[in-house]
Parts: structure tokens; sequence; C-alpha cells
């Protein structure tokens, strides 16, 4: 099939000099959640219809087009006069021998399996409209059935009171054989409340021509939900979050609160993971089997193992924690940072571009950047890797069963060997070799006969002095 995408609204109601479509569900704009999904389906063309912010929609689209998919091509609408003005100028991008569906930039949460369910009721000849039955029909189009086949649409505005009353609305989601629609476009008319050129007013034309008029559901009425407004927009986010908590719950994931987690990516957890409140996790973030992630944690682009203990206030980015790792809390984990199985990493710790091996500690306040730990190292409070001399970064290697120190400082680039003990207070500037301890702090002195300063008493002062 063919897939045109309406992203030329300007969104005045968002209030915002970012173009609605850009605005973010989840992490990820309107249009781009539209156009997943619309890329999920395999179409043979894919067209984006852009207008008001055109330069950022189309700089948006960039990062689409590299990834692999179907080809993505735009056509500009200037200016807008409608829905069926906007499809108008995709026409030179459709393949006439395929479907086309209509797709809007606004609306996000439209499942693939829904339009799918369309484009199979829909078939090469049938016009196929996705709609919904809702309580409070107000402001949108009603589909008009007579002997309950479809007959036409009407919006709001040109309704008869009558017409007023119908529940059954119109998502704006439309699958059309192309080379009718080609036709209809042509004979759309702007005698409207609006002025504008209405893609739903080929309804009446295809029954006019005696095209089959058919309808499908989505699996949920929130689906068809566009966004118009900052408040409609968080209305999403909120339902979209839910979806995401349910299915977790589906999977045997503990949830303190559904209603206080987001997730802006991808999550994957294994059984019988809990999650605490409040915790973001963006990118792809996979969770293992057993493992706990305690309140406000943020998790981004990480991977958890099997039985790991990720504690309060803790910030992980492109990290890999290992199974039964104790994480925090208030610590974090830089990208590049990877450790292995039951490492611990207390309070204020932070870890960067570095590799640290099973059954190391760095339990306090401590920097470890570009370094490689191996296992059962103990790193002691306040230690840092001076890993940078304001130009080039240079790498520490602490080896097995090394003991560092409380208050060191170990000057990249340095080794400290196997099982050495590296006394507390010491500024490592050479390799420590293995199995010895190495100090660097001067001896301990007592000044005899050494007072302390005292304040000197103020002297009084006046005119003249």
């Amino acid at each position: 099939m063919n897939v045109v995408i309406l992203a030329a609204g300007m969104g005045k109601r968002m209030q915002s000099a970012l173009p609605k479509v850009l605005h973010p569900v989840a992490g990820k704009s309107l249009l781009s959640h539209v156009i997943d999904t619309a890329r999920s389906l395999s179409p043979a063309r894919l067209c984006v219809i852009y207008g008001h912010g055109g330069a950022a929609v189309l700089a948006s689209l960039d990062k689409h087009k590299a990834v692999p998919g179907t080809e993505i091509s735009a056509a500009l609408q200037e200016p807008q006069l409608g829905t069926g003005h906007a499809v108008q100028q995709a026409l030179p991008h459709l393949d006439d021998e395929q479907p086309t569906l209509v797709l809007y930039g606004d609306v996000p949460l439209t499942s693939a399996a829904s339009l799918k369910r369309l484009a199979d009721a829909a078939g090469k000849d049938k016009l196929g409209i996705l709609t919904v039955v809702q309580d409070n029909p107000f402001g949108l189009g009603r589909i008009v059935r007579v002997g309950g086949a479809i007959q036409r649409i009407v919006e709001e505005k040109d309704a008869t009171e009558a017409e007023r009353l119908i529940k059954e609305i119109n998502s704006g989601i439309m699958v059309i054989p192309t080379a009718k629609l080609k036709q209809w476009l042509g004979k759309l008319k702007n005698e409207n409340a609006q002025g504008e050129y209405y893609l739903t007013d080929i309804v009446a034309m295809a029954v006019e021509e005696g095209v089959q008029v058919v309808s499908a559901h989505p699996a949920a009425p929130w689906e068809v939900l566009g966004v118009n407004s900052k408040a409609q927009l968080a209305e999403l986010e909120r339902i979209y979050q839910r979806s995401v908590a349910n299915a977790l719950l589906d999977k045997g994931v503990t949830l303190a609160d559904p209603a206080r987690i987001d997730v802006r990516g991808e999550l994957s957890c294994g059984r019988d993971v809990t999650i605490d409140v409040n915790c973001v996790f963006e990118g792809a973030v996979e969770i293992g089997e057993g493992a706990t992630i305690g309140p406000n944690c943020v998790l981004i682009n990480a991977k958890i193992g099997a039985g790991a203990n990720i504690k309060a206030f803790t910030h992980i980015e492109q990290a890999v924690v290992g199974a039964k790792g104790q994480i925090g809390p208030y610590a974090r984990l830089r990208p590049g940072t990877e450790l292995g199985e039951d490492v611990h990493v207390g309070n204020f710790v932070e870890i960067k571009n570095s590799q640290v091996a099973a059954h190391s500690k760095a339990n306090h306040l401590a920097y470890i950047g570009d370094a490689t730990i191996g296992s059962r190292v103990n790193v002691g409070a306040g230690t840092i890797t001076c890993n940078y001399d304001g130009v080039n970064k240079f790498r520490t290697v602490i080896e097995d069963d090394a003991f560092i120190g409380s208050d060191s400082q170990l000057v990249a680039p340095v080794t400290v060997g196997a099982g050495a003990t590296i006394g507390a207070g010491t500024t490592l500037t050479k390799d420590a070799p293995p199995g010895k301890l190495t100090i660097s702090r001067p001896k301990q002195l007592t000044i005899e006969g050494w007072k302390r300063p005292v304040k000197l008493p103020k002297t009084g002062g006046g005119a003249g002095k």
C-alpha cells in the first residue's frame, strides 16, 4: 500500500514555536510514532505532507531516512486548505496500483494491528474508514449510515441537530483505492463552514459511484485520539504509559504504582522484576530476571543483570550491570561502564568508560574513569582516577585482589599490581608492584612549641584617623 501522513498543521493551541507534530510522547515525537507504525506495515510508498515549521519537520525526517525501511518522501502543502488539499500534494508520490492509507501526524497511538485490520477490510477496491463510537463526540465528524451502510461523513459545524446525536465518529484514518482517490480529489469543493477541501467528502462520492464503503474499529478508543493542546498531549502521555505498565504487569513485572512509571523507548524485563515509583527508562533497557529497581532511578540504554539491586536515585546510561550487582543509592554509571557479577557501587560513586570485574567494590564517594579493574578489588572512599591531563585521557589498571586505601589519587597512566595495597592518602604516579604496600604520604610530625595564631583585637577608629 501507499501511506500518506498529514503533518502540515500549525497547532496554535499548543502555544509553542515547535511544530505540533514534533512534540514528544514517551520521548518520541508524535510524527515519529506515526512513521514507525506506518513503516511496520512495509508500505510501497510513504509520503509526509509538511507545512508549518517545514524546516524542522524535514530535519526530523532525516533520522528516519537513516534507518533501513520504506523510503520517505515529503510534499509541501502551502497554503493549508484542508485535508483533501493536503492529500492532493502527495499524488505524484503514489502508486496507482496500490491502495492509499491516510494517517495523521498528530494521532500517534494507532496500532499497526488496527491499521492492518482496516486495510484487510478495504482490500484494493473498497474505501475503508477507521471509526469509533464515543459517548461525547462533540467537535468530531459523524458517520452517517442508512440501513447500516455508510453514506457520508458530516463535520460538526456542518451537521444538523439530528446528525449531531450520532455517536459513531470518523477518526480521519482511511484506506482508499488510489486511482479513485485521484479522481475524487479533483472533484472536491470547499463549500462548507471552514472554506476547506475536506477529504471526508470523498465518502459520498464513493457511495454515488457504487464503491463499497466499509469500516473497522481500533482495539481501544484512545488509539485515534489526536493532539491539539498541551493538555491533550499530557493526556496521551499518561494513556501511553498506562498501556505500557499494563503490558509489563501482564508479563509478571511488579510495579509499585503503575501510574508512576515512564518508558521512553523499549523496556524488556525478565520474570519477577520489581520496579519502584518514579523511574524513567529511555532508549533500549533490558532488566534481567529477579532484578529490583528502586525509586526515582533513571536508566538509559542500559542492561541490568539478573538479581541485581539498583537502589534509589541511581542514574545509569549506556552501561551494563552484571548479575547480583548492588548499585546505589545515588550512584552514577556513565557510558562505557561494564560491571561484572556481584559488583558493589555505593552512594555518590561515579564510574565512566570502565570495566570492573566480579566481586569488586567501590562503596563510597569515588570517581573511576577510564579504568580496568580486576576481581575482588576494594576501592576506598574518596578515591579518584586522575584520567585527564587537560588534553588527553589515560587509563588506570587495577589488577585482581588489590586494595585501594581511602582518599587515594591514581594518576594515569598507572598500574596497580595484583594483591597490592595502596595506603590511604596516597598519590600514585608510578606503577605499584603486586603484593606490596605502596604509600606516598609524608612522615607524620608533631611540632613542639607551635602555637595557633590568635585573632587580633579590633582597633577603634574615628573621623580623621
